[in-house]
């Protein structure tokens, strides 16, 4: 079988990607706490790799629109 090198899989685009945890917490600036609640509660999707859970980038930027939509309706 042959995998695709890290080059190739660094270069996909953000949504391609799938994010560590620490990768997630980085980008949405919140705690692992808060990031396992946000998964936990189905807030922000997540998938499960083996035992490891990963992040899409689609996940991720759902997430955020969903928070920029959130603060327009306030405004």
């Amino acid at each position: 079988m042959t995998h695709p090198d890290a080059t190739t899989l660094a270069d996909a685009p953000p949504a391609m990607r799938l994010y560590r945890v620490h990768e997630a917490m980085a980008l949405l600036s919140v705690s692992r706490t808060t990031l396992y609640a946000l998964m936990d509660s189905g807030a922000l999707r997540s998938v499960t790799v083996g035992r490891a859970r990963r992040i899409p980038g689609t996940a991720i930027a759902d997430y955020i629109a969903h928070l920029e939509t959130e603060a327009s309706n306030l405004a």
